[in-house]
């Protein structure tokens, strides 16, 4: 297996998507907590308005995380979810995007995104405001950390 390393960024075109998320400022130590209750609510009202999810769970950053995180959890879907509860449409935004393939555990993403963060600056590219994470490989208790794959995708300005 790659080390997390191995992989390099890229930039890509992104042609954004509609979404269904939970948006809420956290304090980092309740993240996980904060992820667990949304996923499990998102996943609820999508179903019961018939809305498909059409990609995997995501959270996206409004500005780099320090120790609070202004965030919006979801999933991207086939179209725009009715406002209910704490569940509302969103999107990811469509632009030119840095991104990089996270290899392994979660406790190792910072470290993605520095890396991240560090080669935008060695190519004369400016970030954006917006940063998001998709989870492209769903998390189970009884699986490998090693085996998780996280798509790390940061806006560029122009």
């Amino acid at each position: 297996m790659p080390s997390p390393d191995a992989v390099e960024p890229e930039v890509v075109e992104f042609g954004g998507a509609t979404t269904a998320v939970i948006h809420a400022v956290v304090a980092m130590d309740g993240l996980v907590a904060f992820f667990d209750r949304s996923f499990s609510s998102l996943a609820t009202v999508v179903a019961e308005q018939g809305v498909a999810i059409t990609g995997p769970a995501f959270a996206l950053y409004h500005g780099p995380p320090t120790d609070k995180v202004d965030l919006e959890v979801g999933f991207t879907t086939d179209r725009a979810v009715e406002s209910t509860g704490d569940v509302v449409p969103g999107t990811l935004p469509a632009g030119r995007v840095a991104r990089l393939v996270h290899l392994g555990s979660y406790d190792r993403l910072v470290a993605s995104w520095e890396r991240l963060g560090a080669w935008m600056g060695e190519h004369g590219l400016t970030p954006g405001p917006v940063l998001w994470e998709v989870y492209v490989t769903e998390p189970s208790p009884d699986m490998d950390p090693a085996d998780l794959r996280s798509e790390l995708n940061w806006l560029l300005s122009y």
